[in-house]
């Protein structure tokens, strides 16, 4: 139980629940609604209790109840009521709240049973781009704001690329490669973050496409024997950390110098350092994309 994040600011219920600290306030103060803890100069901190009364708070009051409503409640009741709505088809915004109180907690049996549950009405396809991306997004935002810790953030994207991978072998073990595109995904050295590329991986498997998947920070010069193994491969890279911003268009230009030059080669990009690299730079046989549905789209 050491592991488990139990105290809150009023800043971390902010960033986890997207209320503004003056509203928590004024909850606070009108409607009695949670009842933080004070330090000894005054400062408020709540108990993970109160992080999930507010998540359940804010579900409810997004889907059309008034706060003076929802303060009326007995407390045993708002979780009822929001499971009650969660199964007429809002499943997905529960789903979001129960997988971060998962993370919060390293509560791996929530994790599943929260998974299980959107599986019955979802497919994995639409549980990636409709809750995992959002959740993903946000666990951004929580751990550059110091409201989650590294291995917050290790434990919950680990449980994710299991799904991933679990859907991969699926359909691995369902059919054979109908296609004659060869696809080597890739991250450049001392890059980890590998959740897009193996779920980009996922779509191209199910294309019928040969997708070859060689995961985190992989040097440039171990492409060039798979390079000369096959006459016409699709790379494909994540730039999310790495390369540095002023590192990338020679990045780029030695790739294309080391693995694309004189053959048939291409490269696709994606990530968010991708936003500072200007289009005009780059030679064509490099695409960059926005999105794993732009890239989708297009192969």
């Amino acid at each position: 139980m050491n592991n488990i994040k139990t105290s809150f600011s009023i800043k971390d219920l902010e960033n986890l629940t997207s209320i503004k600290a003056h509203t928590i306030r004024i909850w606070e103060k009108r409607y009695n609604l949670l009842h933080p803890n004070r330090s000894d100069s005054n400062i408020r901190n709540y108990s993970i209790e109160s992080l999930q009364k507010l998540l359940n708070v804010s579900f409810l009051n997004r889907h059309g109840y008034k706060i003076s409503k929802i303060a009326k409640l007995q407390s045993e009741d708002i979780p009822k009521l929001v499971r009650e709505i969660a199964s007429k088809g809002e499943q997905k915004h529960h789903a979001l709240n129960a997988f971060k109180m998962a993370m919060l907690n390293f509560d791996q049996t929530l994790f599943f049973n929260t998974y299980n549950n959107l599986l019955q009405e979802s497919s994995f396809k639409d549980i990636f781009y409709d809750v995992f991306i959002p959740l993903l997004n946000e666990i951004g935002i929580l751990w550059q704001t110091n409201t989650i810790t590294p291995a917050h953030e290790h434990f919950i994207s680990t449980l994710i690329k299991q799904k991933i991978l679990v859907n991969i072998e699926k359909v691995q073990n369902l059919q054979q490669h109908t296609k004659d595109n060869v696809f080597v995904l890739f991250l450049p050295l001392n890059e980890i973050h590998d959740i897009g590329l193996l779920y980009i991986n996922y779509e191209l498997v199910c294309s019928g496409y040969h997708s070859i998947f060689l995961g985190q920070s992989v040097p440039i010069n171990s492409l060039i024997d798979i390079s000369n193994q096959y006459t016409n491969i699709t790379f494909g890279t994540y730039f999310t950390i790495k390369p540095e911003v002023d590192d990338i268009i020679d990045y780029l230009k030695n790739f294309k110098d080391t693995i694309l030059h004189n053959t048939h080669h291409k490269l696709f990009v994606l990530g968010k350092k991708t936003k500072d690299i200007n289009p005009k730079l780059l030679p064509k046989e490099i695409t960059i994309y926005t999105s794993i549905k732009e890239l989708i789209k297009t192969v």
